[in-house]
């Protein structure tokens, strides 16, 4: 097949978060299987262009309609890490891409709109014609209906379109002036509830929801998270729709690279190891706590490492990371911290708490991001915890797994797809059991799975050694989703 994605990230040339992550690592899976795949990105002014080879001009005129007039854009040619890419840059006074942000400006709707009706554009002139264009998130929602209500016409009736969506909070809520943009224009019709009328706000159009309507097919990244955007809030007020569509709407989880997240081939490990060697993981936890001067393991006073890594912000539970900080300490642990702060306030409260542990031997708060520290901590601690208010997949709890780290985790979106509770979950056997699950929000329920794995550490070592070696065990790489993902096109390019 050929396959076109229409994206707003790639990593790592281009990452802001999961997203990039995505895009990059189900092209590299399907590439391996034989598919021709490309990709079409914004050419940010800020992305790591280090990370691109061969960039040059490959389409110097391409005109792309918008308003009453066109917009001239060039088209410039690189790979990504062996991942073909062509970089949409518009000639425009606005700057479009040119703004040292990938996200957050007052007009992301104008920027990303333009972006798809370029990216259409680009396909048309130069006669690509895909089996299968993938876009992602709110930011490319407008590809579906611009071909199917424009493109269509101009030589493009064959394409079909998968829609991944990656996180509902963001819809891409506008006005009708994105219509007269585009070319769109009749406001009466697209106004209409079965189209692109938000669903909560009257006179708004919502750019997620046309992704949704006109596809041909609607996934999230992981099946439980399609299950709560559907039949809770997690939708965002997108469950009408994702009923209305229920047909053609799933949930297929995200892969992990496992290339780069391999203990057994991790270039920033001083000792890998693997299933077989797994007794060399505790020389990483001398190496970590070596490395960020914690008091070291004694014979007969060892202490359990628990960690966490990822944002702090009130997707992430901050309010759990942080109690799990000051009770794995009661519980005589360690922690480590691995994160950056999103609002001023967290940061601030955070910075207290690193400044009023500092001198704590069991303690290290490491405000930002450090890639090789984060391999470090994954190899070193023996618990990883991810208390997450709402988690469409995440990838926290599958990299610790591949690290033999055991996760204690929130039982919401791909962290229930992803882990399976030691005591308590009865659909697996014993053997298969991989980690430890809670479900409230408040503190006893984090000390209720936390509490049980730190019991387990200190009560039973082989036992614990067991769960942590049954978690690598699992294969959470792009193999399964890649399978998954090869289904939806075959289903919709026969369509």
């Amino acid at each position: 097949m050929y396959i076109v994605q229409i994206a707003s990230e790639c990593a790592p040339a281009i990452k802001a978060g999961g997203l990039g992550d995505v895009v990059y690592g189900l092209s590299q899976e399907l590439e391996q299987r034989g598919h021709v795949v490309e990709l079409v990105l914004p050419m940010y002014d800020n992305m790591r262009y280090d990370h691109i080879w061969g960039l040059h001009e490959a389409y110097r005129d391409l005109w792309v309609p918008w308003y009453d007039g066109a917009m001239h854009t060039s088209v410039f040619c690189g790979w990504i890490h062996g991942r073909l890419c062509f970089f949409i840059r518009p000639h425009s006074d606005e700057n479009l891409f040119e703004r040292g942000i990938y996200y957050g400006a007052p007009d992301d709707w104008k920027r990303f709109a333009f972006f798809s009706k370029a990216a259409l554009e680009f396909l048309q002139q130069t006669n690509k014609r895909p089996d299968v264009i993938h876009c992602h998130d709110w930011q490319t929602g407008l590809v579906p209906v611009l071909l199917y209500e424009i493109y269509k016409w101009h030589g493009m009736a064959d394409q079909r379109v998968c829609y991944t969506i990656h996180n509902f909070a963001h819809q891409g809520i506008t006005s009708a002036e994105v219509l007269r943009a585009t070319g769109l224009n009749n406001d009466e019709y697209y106004f209409a509830p079965d189209r692109l009328a938000d669903n909560q706000y009257q006179g708004a159009l919502n750019l997620m929801k046309g992704g949704i309507v006109y596809a041909n097919h609607v996934n999230t990244v992981s099946p439980h998270h399609a299950w709560e955007a559907r039949f809770s809030e997690v939708g965002c007020g997108l469950q009408p729709t994702l009923d209305t569509h229920h047909y053609k709407f799933g949930g297929i989880l995200n892969g992990v690279d496992c290339e780069f997240w391999n203990p057994e081939t991790d270039r920033y490990l001083l000792h890998p190891y693997n299933v077989a060697t797994f007794e060399r993981k505790a020389k990483n936890k001398f190496a970590l706590q070596e490395h960020l001067l914690l008091a070291h393991d004694r014979p007969g006073h060892e202490k359990p490492l628990v960690c966490y890594i990822g944002r702090l912000d009130r997707q992430k539970g901050v309010h759990l990371v942080h109690h799990a900080i000051y009770y794995s300490l009661q519980r005589q642990a360690q922690f480590v911290l691995l994160g950056s702060a999103t609002e001023a306030g967290i940061h601030q409260w955070f910075w207290h708490e690193k400044n009023h542990l500092n001198e704590n031997p069991d303690c290290h708060l490491e405000l930002g991001f450090n890639e090789e520290l984060a391999h470090l901590i994954y190899a070193g601690a023996d618990i990883i915890v991810v208390p997450s208010n709402y988690e469409p997949c995440g990838l926290t709890q599958t990299i610790g797994l591949r690290y033999g780290t055991v996760p204690v985790v929130r039982g919401v979106g791909g962290l229930l797809n992803t882990v399976f509770d030691y005591d308590y979950d009865e659909a697996r056997l014993p053997q298969e059991r991989n980690g430890f699950v809670f479900y409230q929000t408040d503190a006893p329920a984090l000390e209720s799975a936390l509490g049980r794995a730190l019991d387990l550490w200190f009560a039973d070592r082989e036992a614990f050694t067991n769960l942590a070696i049954a978690g690598m065990n699992y294969d959470y790489s792009w193999h399964n989703p890649g399978n998954q993902y090869e289904g939806v096109y075959e289903h919709i390019r026969h369509k």
